[in-house]
This record gives C-alpha cells, sequence and structure tokens, in this order.
C-alpha cells in the first residue's frame, strides 16, 4: 500500500505544478485592472475632450506665435482675441477643429498605452517589482517613449490644424489643405515639425508626468478619504492643473519654434529655406528680440493646465469605468 500511495503521489505531483504557477501569468491586464487597448480607449477619449474644449484658446495662442514679416503690435491675448473676432467672426476660433479630432484621438490612445505600459515595465524593474508606481524618473521617461510616439501621429493634422486657423481662407477645409500641401510642398511637409515638436514634447511630457504623479501622490496623502470616493477627480484634476501649467512654461520657446514651421508661408509667414531650428531661433530673436522667444506664453499656459485638468480627470475616470467594467478593485 506504501508503494501504491508513493507512486500515486509520483503521479499527482506534475498535475499540481501548472496551477501554481498559473497566478504568475496574466497576459491579458498588464496593471491598473485594465488590458491594453482598455487604456487606449480612455486615452483617446479624454485627449479629444481636452482639446476640443481649449480649442479657441489654441487658436489664439497660434495667432500671437504666428511670425510675419511686419511683427504684429497687438500680441496681448485680449488683443489678439479681439482681432480675431473683428477680422473674422467667432467662427474662426474654431476654424481646423475637425483637423485636431482627427489627429487628438489617436495619437492620445497611443500617448496614455504606451506610457501606462513602459511606467509599468519601468517602475516595476526600479522598484523590484510591482510594488508601486513612485519613480520620478521612471515616470518621465515613459511620459518621453509616449511623446515620441504619440508625435509620429499627431504632427501632421497638427500642422493642418495650425494653418487652418491662420489660414483667413486660404484652405476650404481639412482635406483641401491635405491635398494641396501633398502637391504644393510634399509629404516632408507634414513632419516639418516633427524635430522640433519632440524636442519640445520630451522634456515637457518628462516635467508634466512627473510632477502630475508627484502631486497625485501628494494630494491623496493629504486627503486620503477623498481618493476613492466622487470627489477623487479633484485630485485628478488639481495634480494635472500644476502639471499642465508648470510645463507648458518651460517649454514655450520651443513652441514658438513649431508654430513657425507649421505656418511657414501661410498669410504672410516667413517661410524658412531649412527646417533647422537653430535658424528659426536666429530669425525670431533677430526680428523680435529674445522676447518673442517667449510669445505667446500666457495662452500657453492659460492651454494647458485646464486641458491637463480636463484630460487627466476624463482619463483616470474613464479608468475607473472600466476597472469597474472588469470587476477590478483597485483605483488609478
Amino acid at each position: 500500500m506504501a508503494t501504491d500511495a508513493t507512486t500515486a503521489s509520483k503521479f499527482q505531483e506534475p498535475d499540481l505544478r501548472p496551477v501554481s504557477q498559473s497566478p504568475e501569468f496574466k497576459p491579458e491586464i498588464p496593471h491598473d485592472g485594465l488590458r491594453f487597448w482598455q487604456f487606449m480607449i480612455a486615452g483617446s477619449i479624454a485627449g479629444s475632450v481636452e482639446h476640443m474644449a481649449m480649442f479657441p484658446v489654441d487658436t489664439i495662442k497660434t495667432h500671437m506665435q504666428a511670425l510675419r514679416p511686419c511683427p504684429l503690435k497687438p500680441v496681448g491675448i485680449r488683443q489678439a482675441f479681439r482681432s480675431i473676432i473683428q477680422k473674422e467672426g467667432p467662427s474662426a476660433l474654431y476654424r481646423g477643429i475637425w483637423a485636431m479630432g482627427l489627429g487628438a484621438g489617436p495619437a492620445h490612445a497611443v500617448y496614455f498605452s504606451f506610457y501606462e505600459v513602459s511606467k509599468k515595465f519601468l517602475s516595476s524593474s526600479a522598484d523590484g517589482g510591482d510594488s508601486g508606481y513612485s519613480n520620478s524618473a521612471a515616470h518621465a521617461v515613459s511620459g518621453v517613449f509616449a511623446t515620441v510616439s504619440s508625435d509620429a501621429v499627431f504632427t501632421p493634422m497638427d500642422m493642418v490644424k495650425q494653418r487652418l486657423q491662420m489660414g483667413e481662407g486660404t484652405y476650404g477645409g481639412v482635406w483641401d489643405c491635405v491635398k494641396r500641401v501633398m502637391r504644393e510642398e510634399g509629404f516632408g511637409a507634414f513632419y516639418a515639425s516633427y524635430r522640433t515638436t519632440v524636442l519640445m514634447n520630451a522634456p515637457f511630457t518628462a516635467v508634466h508626468f512627473a510632477t502630475y504623479e508627484a502631486a497625485k501622490k501628494a494630494l491623496m496623502e493629504v486627503s486620503p478619504e477623498r481618493v476613492g470616493d466622487e470627489e477623487g477627480w479633484l485630485v485628478h484634476a488639481t495634480a494635472g492643473a500644476a502639471a499642465g501649467g508648470l510645463a507648458a512654461a518651460v517649454t514655450t520657446p520651443l513652441d514658438v519654434v513649431k508654430t513657425q514651421l507649421q505656418c511657414q508661408g501661410v498669410c504672410g509667414c516667413d517661410r524658412f529655406t531649412s527646417g533647422s531650428i537653430s535658424d528659426v531661433l536666429k530669425t525670431i530673436v533677430k526680428k523680435d528680440g529674445y522676447g518673442g522667444l517667449l510669445r505667446g506664453w500666457l495662452p500657453r499656459m492659460l492651454f494647458h493646465a485646464p486641458a491637463a485638468a480636463i484630460c487627466w480627470s476624463t482619463y483616470e475616470g474613464v479608468k475607473s469605468f472600466f476597472q469597474d467594467f472588469n470587476g477590478d478593485p483597485n483605483t488609478a
């Protein structure tokens, strides 16, 4: 009988081993109780809501940053707003919004999904496991990975959007602008500002994500009772606003360069013989002085602070919906 028991145990052991390993293998849900496609949907919704809500402010910023043969004297927000309304009417504030809609959704789907995956991988490597996501360096590097990927998707439509914002009837719409740019300037024109955009958005996103995660953690420690209730969105909105405003302020000069490259040749804006960032910087300084590099900094901050608040609160809200849908009690 003892021999039979030993033999039985030998046959049973292999059957038990795979069962003990199964909890370690969870390919469907990366972390936070969400699947990869759910991060993409959450990011797409958040990005679209953010940019649509703040689009008029973005239009004002673009008009203030565009460099023309004779620099615009009224560069204040109020003067730029009044000029747009008087010359073209309120609808001009929303010209190019369809280009933004076509680009923002897919780009932010890539943006947030890449960020979440990179954050999990880098934070796990830094912490030696999945114990938490408190590593600021991991958040910053994850943000850089995310922006390099999403900018490749967003830059062409961002160029179309800014040309329509400045167009004053130059283009008949999104597709007319796409066809004319392709015919007159070639495919490369859609990515003329890609290098500048990445150089701007890499530090922007690094500062943004590191500040957001740090601010969110600090606010949760101050008011832990509000994290899981209906007021939890205030934490995400406040942290997002602080992150967006700070990141926007420190990257304004490169944003001015990006606008110059994307609007060149439109409505009298200067056209550059090369896409060199240094050449554009020299032209701006020559025409407007060093103050020209900060043109539009206030509407840029006024755009990104509330935009980030809207984006992060929407993103975390959609994540919470999917967590409930998946039956996962975790909170972001």
